[in-house]
C-alpha cells in the first residue's frame, strides 16, 4: 500500500502577512510625508515646536579692558562640493551653496597701556597717549542673514538622510564662511578705522577735562 506523501505548507503564516502588509503601509506613508509626494499630509499630520531648553547657567565672568572701535559686515557665497571616486555625482556627493554673513570687530586693548605709556605736564594742558595696535575679533556669523541657498545630494546620501538627520550638515560651509570674512577682514582697513576712532574718542574725552594738545601713537615702544 503506497503511503501518501504530504506536502510541507511553505505559504506564509496569516500574522506575518498582516504585519508585513502594515510595514510596508507605515514605508510608503512616511516616504510621502518625507518626500512630499502625497499632497496634504504634512498638513493633515503638521508638528509642533516646544521648546523645553533648561535655564542657561552663567559658567564664567571675565572682566574686558578692551575699546571696541569699529565694526565690519561681510557676506561671502560659500561653494561647497564633495565628491567620491569612481561613484558619479548622482550616486553619491553633494554639493552646497550657503550664504553666510557675518560681523567682525576692531578693538583697541586698553588694558594693556602701562603707567610710562601715559604722559601728562605739569600744567595738564597736554598729553601724550602710547597704544596696542587695534586688532580683530572672532567672525561670527548672523544666523538671521545666513541660510542655505541650494543643496543637492546623491541618491546614497539622501537615502541616508532619510533615515536619520545629520544635524552638523551645515557645520562645514559655516566654517568655511567664517574663514573667509576672518580673512577679508584682515585685507580691510578695519584696524586702521578702529585706531583712528580711538584717537577721537580718546581727544574729544581729554579735551573736554581741560586738554588743549592731546597726542596720540601706536605700536610697540
Amino acid at each position: 500500500m503506497t503511503t501518501p506523501i504530504r506536502r510541507v505548507s511553505r505559504r506564509m503564516p496569516g500574522w506575518a502577512k498582516i504585519l508585513t502588509a502594515v510595514v510596508v503601509v507605515l514605508v510608503v506613508f512616511f516616504a510621502g510625508i518625507r518626500f512630499s509626494v502625497l499632497p496634504g499630509l504634512k498638513d493633515l499630520f503638521g508638528t509642533e515646536t516646544h521648546d523645553r531648553t533648561g535655564p542657561a547657567l552663567l559658567e564664567s565672568i571675565q572682566d574686558i579692558s578692551r575699546y571696541d572701535a569699529a565694526s565690519g559686515n561681510f557676506q561671502v557665497v560659500v561653494d561647497l562640493e564633495k565628491d567620491t571616486k569612481f561613484l558619479p555625482d548622482a550616486i553619491r556627493g553633494s554639493r552646497t551653496l550657503y550664504v553666510g554673513a557675518g560681523a567682525v570687530d576692531a578693538y583697541v586693548d586698553l588694558g594693556k597701556v602701562a603707567k610710562n605709556d601715559v604722559t601728562v605736564n605739569e600744567d595738564r594742558t597736554a598729553a601724550t597717549l602710547h597704544l596696542p595696535h587695534a586688532q580683530l575679533g572672532k567672525a561670527t556669523l548672523d544666523a538671521d542673514r545666513s541660510y542655505a541657498v541650494s543643496k543637492q545630494r546623491g541618491l546614497l546620501d539622501r537615502f541616508g538622510d532619510f533615515f536619520s538627520d545629520n544635524p552638523n550638515s551645515e557645520q562645514a560651509v559655516q566654517k568655511l564662511a567664517v574663514m573667509h570674512i576672518t580673512e577679508a577682514a584682515k585685507e580691510s582697513e578695519l584696524t586702521k578705522r578702529a585706531e583712528t576712532n580711538t584717537t577721537n574718542m580718546l581727544k574729544g574725552l581729554l579735551n573736554s577735562l581741560g586738554f588743549t594738545k592731546v597726542q596720540v601713537t601706536y605700536g610697540t615702544t
